[in-house]
C-alpha cells in the first residue's frame, strides 16, 4: 500500500520533537558521560547476570565494530569485565562489575526523574492516554509485541457522547476493514437512536470498554421477546484487539441476560466476520442458521448464533 507523503512527515516530525524532549542528541545523555547508545548497553548488560557478546550486537542490532570499541571503553573504565564461554571457547561473555552497575543505577535514577517530571504536569486521565499511545505505537509497530502490563480495562455504562463514538466507530471500522456502505453507518444510527430514546432499563443495556480513559469497545443487550435477549453493536477497536476486551463484552452481555431473566441469548452477524464467530463461540453460542442477502453494498451470509441461559428440563421419571 503507498503510504501518503503526509503522514510520513507527522511521523518524521514526532520523531524529532520527541528526540529533542528527552535530550538524546545531546553528546551526554541525561547529565553523564554516556552516549545514548552506550547508556542503552549498559541497560541490556544489567538485565542479566552475563551475556554474550554476539547475542548483545544481535539483540540491539548494532553493528559490530560500534559495539567493540564501546565494549574497549567500558573495560577502561572498568564497567565490565570479559572472559571466554565456558561452553564454546570461541564465544566472548560480558558482565557488569560493581562499578558498572553503579553507573547503570545513575542512569536508571536520572532517567526515571526526567520521565516522571515530563509527566508530571499531566493529570491521571492524561498520563493513561499518553502511555496507551506509545503501547498503541509499540504493538502497531511489533506484531510480537506484548504488553509489559495487563491494559486497565473498565466496562462501563454510557456516558454522554459514547452513543455517537458507537455509531461513528461502527461506520469507519467497517467501511475500511470490510468495504461496507454508509447504509450500514444508518443502520447503526437509527439503532442506537431507538436504544437511547425507547430501551428498559430493567431488560436491556449498553456497556462500553475502556481503557487508560479511552473508549476501545461496545456491546449492546436488547429484548427480541420476552424470553430472547439479542446481543447487537459488538465492536472491539483494532488496536485493542487480541487484549480480551472482546470476550470481557459478550460475557457481560450474556450475564446481563441471564440475570434479567431471558431464556436465551442471540447473535445474529455476517458470515465473513470470524473474530466475532470465534468469541461466540468461546462464549457457549451455537450456530443455527444461515440466509443469504444483499446488504451494505455486498452479498452476505447472514448468521444466527444462539446460547440457551436455562437448563433444559429433564424428562420426569416414571
Amino acid at each position: 500500500m503507498a503510504v501518503p507523503d503526509d503522514r510520513v512527515a507527522a511521523v518524521r516530525a514526532f520523531n524529532r520533537f520527541y528526540t529533542n524532549v528527552i535530550g538524546v542528541l545531546r553528546d551526554h545523555l541525561l547529565g553523564t558521560a554516556y552516549s545514548l547508545t552506550e547508556a542503552r548497553v549498559l541497560y541490556e548488560l544489567a538485565q542479566r547476570e552475563a551475556t554474550e557478546v554476539a547475542t548483545l550486537r544481535r539483540d540491539l542490532d548494532i553493528d559490530a565494530g560500534y559495539l567493540s570499541r564501546v565494549l574497549a571503553r567500558f573495560e577502561g573504565g572498568e564497567l565490565v569485565v570479559r572472559q571466554r564461554s565456558r561452553l564454546d571457547g570461541r564465544r566472548q561473555v560480558i558482565r557488569l562489575t560493581e562499578r558498572g552497575r553503579a553507573a547503570y543505577a545513575e542512569l536508571d535514577s536520572r532517567s526515571v526523574r526526567q520521565i516522571r517530571g515530563l509527566l508530571d504536569h499531566l493529570d491521571d486521565a492524561q498520563q493513561h492516554q499518553l502511555t496507551a499511545a506509545m503501547e498503541v505505537i509499540h504493538s502497531l509497530l511489533d506484531p510480537n509485541f506484548p504488553p509489559a502490563v495487563a491494559p486497565k480495562l473498565v466496562l462501563r455504562p454510557p456516558r454522554p457522547g459514547d452513543h455517537g463514538w458507537v455509531v461513528q466507530r461502527h461506520g469507519a471500522v467497517y467501511a475500511q476493514e470490510h468495504g461496507w456502505d454508509v447504509s450500514f453507518e444508518a443502520a447503526v444510527a437509527r439503532l442506537v437512536a431507538e436504544y437511547a430514546t425507547r430501551h428498559d432499563a430493567r431488560r436491556e443495556a449498553m456497556w462500553i470498554a475502556e481503557s487508560y480513559g479511552q473508549p476501545v469497545g461496545c456491546v449492546f443487550c436488547m429484548a427480541q421477546d420476552g424470553d430472547t435477549a439479542r446481543l447487537r453493536l459488538l465492536l472491539v477497536e483494532p488496536t485493542a484487539r487480541g487484549r480480551g476486551v472482546g470476550t470481557a463484552l459478550v460475557e457481560q452481555c450474556v450475564r446481563f441476560a441471564r440475570g434479567a431473566g431471558y431464556r436465551r441469548i442471540v447473535a445474529w452477524g455476517e458470515g465473513s466476520l470470524d473474530a466475532a464467530h470465534r468469541l461466540y463461540r468461546g462464549a457457549g453460542f451455537v450456530l443455527t442458521a444461515e440466509e443469504p442477502r444483499h446488504a451494505f453494498g455486498h452479498d452476505l451470509v447472514r448468521q444466527r448464533w444462539v446460547r440457551e441461559l436455562t437448563e433444559p428440563r429433564s424428562a420426569p421419571v416414571v
